[in-house]
Formats: structure tokens, sequence, C-alpha cells
């Protein structure tokens, strides 16, 4: 049994097919099983990282944890009262979706609420592997409303380059690493196969839909307050501003190979996400 957190997101939900699909038992945790319609033949169970008596139950008989915690100052907190629930459980193999560029020394700070997840994991006793994705494809599908509306998307990070990654490789790469040891004790930073900046995302969508599509630039103070407004934890918009920041600086611009060696075949590029996505923003 292979327990999914995560399970209604992108990559949870990507992982969970897939899953299936290969005829592992699977279990979702979520915090409404009415929010979500699983694949035939997976199990959903109610969880909450900040319910113990839930993760518990959750993770009970599970043999395998594909651990994916919400971006946030409880990241940590919530991580690690998972990996107590499988310990406890008697599970023997965690799979934790991290992100890139975690504990890496920069001048720039960008919050490292992965690292003690991170950390946990290791410690745990469990077999592991450990995902840093980069920047998910996915992550251009805010920019829809101002693309139908004819507008130029936000750009809070100027020229520079990140190895943009699809969200269906990091899930697959996921399903690899929880149904064989091939990659236990690893860490694998997954990207895509090249460096684009927000303008040249932009100018891929807007070829794949037809339609010219430009970026405008937004200065960090500006987009700090914007999410201020929106309500966003404080917390959480300092670290977007200073990780918008350390992209600019190219902090961010890597690409790696590791997609390819767990999948055997080259990263799907933007270009082809974008194609596949086209519906949304048409």
């Amino acid at each position: 049994m292979i327990l999914v957190t995560g399970a209604t997101g992108t990559i949870g939900s990507e992982t969970l097919r897939l899953l299936a699909a290969m005829g592992a038992r699977v279990r979702a945790m979520t915090r409404d099983p009415a929010t979500i319609t699983p694949p035939p033949g997976v199990e959903v169970v109610r969880g909450d990282f900040g319910e113990p008596d839930s993760l518990a139950r959750a993770a009970d008989k599970a043999e395998a944890l594909f651990l994916l915690s919400a971006p946030g100052p409880r990241l940590p907190e919530h991580d690690e009262a998972m990996l107590a629930a499988a310990c406890a459980a008697g599970v023997g193999k965690v799979v934790k979706v991290s992100a890139v560029g975690t504990g890496r020394d920069t001048e720039v700070k960008v919050g490292d609420w992965h690292l003690p997840g991170e950390r946990a994991v290791r410690a745990s006793g469990l077999r592991w592997t450990l995902l840093r994705p980069s920047s998910f494809a996915s992550n251009t599908l805010r920019w829809a409303g101002h693309i139908r509306r004819g507008e130029p998307v936000p750009n809070t990070t100027g020229t520079g380059r990140q190895g943009v990654v699809d969200p269906r490789d990091v899930a697959e790469v996921a399903a690899r690493a929880l149904t064989s040891d091939d990659h236990a004790g690893g860490v694998l930073t997954l990207t895509g196969p090249e460096l684009l900046s927000v303008p040249d995302q932009a100018t891929i969508l807007g070829e794949t839909i037809g339609r010219r599509i430009t970026a405008t630039d937004v200065p960090l103070d500006v987009y700090e307050k914007q999410m201020l407004a929106a309500g966003v934890d404080p917390a959480f918009a300092e670290i977007a501003v200073n990780g918008s920041r350390l992209v600019a600086q190219g902090g961010n611009a890597i690409t790696t190979k590791d997609v390819e060696r767990v999948l055997g075949r080259p990263p799907r590029t933007f270009s082809t996400w974008a194609y596949d996505h086209r519906a949304a923003f048409a």
C-alpha cells in the first residue's frame, strides 16, 4: 500500500493516476474526501497534518509514503508530523517532494521550509528519496485570465531563467521512486531540458495559441504589497519576494539530467506542456 499525501494537487493527483495505472495499491490522503474523484481502485482517507490521530489512521498498514506538504511556514511541522505517523505505522519507504536549491547557501535568502523535513527524512530510518523540482510549467496557469483579456502577463523575475519542469515528469519520477529501490538514498533535482525566463515562456505560449503575449515587469515592492493586500501570510510573501529576487539574479539557472536518468527519456519541453494545456489560455 502506497499512501499519497497532497493527493488533490497537481503533482499528487498525477502520481495517484500513474500508480493506479501501474496496478499498485494506493491510498489517497486529503482533508476533505468529498473533493476528490480518485482513479478506480484507489482508497481515499481523511487526513489533516494538524491532527495526529488522522495521520495515524492514514498511515496504518501503508508500506510507502509520498510526502507532499503545501508550502508555507508550517511545512516543517507538517512534514515531521506525517513522518512520525509513518514511522509509528511501520512504513518502510518515503519519497518527499522538496524544492530546487534546498539547503543551498545563497546571498539572497528564500527560506528553507523544506530543509527540516529533508533532515527528518534522512534521520527517519526509512528508505528515502528526495525530489527537488524546479519551477513548474503549470505555474503559468495563473496567467490565464490576463491572456484571455489580452493583457501582458506579470513578471517578477526579469530576465532570470529557470529549468522549468513539467509536473507530469515530476509525478512520473515519484511513481518510479515509490515502486522500486533504484533511487533509494538519492537526491534528484528535477528540471526541464532548457532554461527559460518569464518572457521566454510568454513567447512560447503565444506561439502555441496563435496570439502575441508579452510580459510586464512588476517591481518587487509592488508584488509584496499585492500579496499582503490579498491576505497572503507575511512570511510567505517575504519568501516569494526573495525567491523572485534570486531567480532574477540568475540563482536558479540550473538544469540537470536527473529526469532523463530516471525515466530513460529527455524531460518534456515547456512547448509540449503549453500545447497540451492550450485550451486553458484560449
